[in-house]
C-alpha cells in the first residue's frame, strides 16, 4: 500500500533587516499549514538556528560580519546551498512575505529565483504596491495576496482535502 506523499512549504522572506529575523510570520503560517493542511513547511529561522548552535555556537551570527567577514561568508554560503537543496529538491511550494526587510535583503529573491528556475509555485504575500516590487520578483511569483488570510483561504481550496465552510 501507497501512501501519498506529504506536502512540504519553504517559507520565504526577509531575515537579516527584518524585526526579530522573520520568525513570528513563519511560525503561525508554519502551525497553520500543519494543521489545517498536514504540511510540512521548512522554517528557514529554526533551521539556521540548528546550524549555527553546531558551527558557531559561541556568539551573535550577525555579528561576524563586522568581526570576521571571512567566517561570516562561510557561514552564510552553507546555508544558501541548504536553502537552495531544500526548495529545488524537498518543498512542493513556496509562501513568500514580502515586504520592505525582504526587499532590501538578497535571500528572498534568491529563494524564489531558485523556485521559479525548478518549476515551484511561489505563493506571495505583500501589502506593497505591486508597482513597487522589482519586475524579477512579480515574475518569479505564481501569485499575489494581500493578506496572509487571502492566502489561507486560497491554500485551503487548492490544497485540503476538506472543502471551506463559511
Amino acid at each position: 500500500m501507497t501512501f501519498p506523499k506529504t506536502l512540504r512549504v519553504y517559507l520565504s522572506g526577509g531575515m537579516e533587516f527584518a524585526k526579530g529575523e522573520g520568525a513570528d510570520w513563519r511560525r503561525v503560517m508554519e502551525e497553520w499549514v500543519l494543521k489545517n493542511l498536514g504540511h510540512f513547511a521548512y522554517n528557514p529561522n529554526k533551521e539556521s538556528d540548528e546550524y549555527l548552535a553546531k558551527k558557531y555556537p559561541t556568539g551573535r551570527f550577525r555579528d561576524l560580519k563586522n568581526e570576521d567577514i571571512e567566517k561570516y561568508t562561510e557561514l552564510v554560503r552553507d546555508l544558501i546551498d541548504s536553502d537552495c537543496r531544500e526548495i529545488a529538491e524537498r518543498s512542493d511550494y513556496v509562501i513568500c512575505n514580502w515586504d520592505e526587510s525582504a526587499q532590501r535583503g538578497a535571500g528572498t529573491k534568491g529563494e524564489l529565483t531558485m523556485a521559479r528556475f525548478v518549476r515551484k509555485p511561489v505563493y506571495m504575500v505583500t501589502q506593497m504596491k505591486l508597482q513597487d516590487i522589482p519586475g524579477w520578483v512579480l515574475g518569479c511569483a505564481t501569485k499575489t495576496f494581500r493578506t496572509f488570510e487571502d492566502l489561507q483561504e486560497f491554500l485551503h481550496e487548492h490544497y485540503s482535502k476538506e472543502p471551506t465552510h463559511n
